[in-house]
């Protein structure tokens, strides 16, 4: 028996809540957003861990000393949390490719490769997370009327 595996236009994935493909997107949405969230706000704090240590030396000067440097950096990480919330299709991306540049920034500190590792997971789950956006980061409107 033949059984029909093609996708049809506008035949998008059940997005309920007991899609296991649903509930991957749902874990990495929330997960992208309370991550950036909360490591932005933790490079005004340091309470964590203190942040300039993972910095290329040179990058720390460009804004006068490293501890500006990561405070501008935790205002971008928090500005990308809520464009992941509010539009994952959009933020998904930005947090993949903040993700590289933390990724280069440890190569270039030549250390910590532990860390650029893991960056280079969470990187990986970041564009999955882009991917799953793509079916079910649309509006219910655009689906045509019955």
């Amino acid at each position: 028996m033949k059984t029909d595996a093609t996708v049809h236009p506008g035949v998008f994935v059940e997005g309920n809540i007991k899609s296991p493909t649903f509930q991957a997107y749902q874990i990495l949405h929330w997960g992208f957003f309370i991550a950036p969230l909360l490591a932005g706000i933790d490079k005004f704090f340091n309470r964590m861990t203190d942040w300039s240590m993972y910095l290329w030396s040179p990058l720390g000067k460009i804004f006068g000393t490293p501890g500006n440097f990561m405070r501008i950096v935790g205002a971008i990480e928090i500005i990308a949390a809520f464009i992941v919330l509010f539009k994952p299709k959009i933020g998904a991306p930005i947090v993949a490719a903040w993700l590289a540049g933390i990724i280069v920034n440890l190569l270039l500190a030549w250390s910590y490769f532990d860390i650029a590792l893991r960056d280079f997971g969470l990187f990986l789950a970041a564009l999955a997370l882009f991917r799953l956006a793509m079916v079910f980061d649309h509006k219910h409107a655009d689906t045509p009327a019955a």
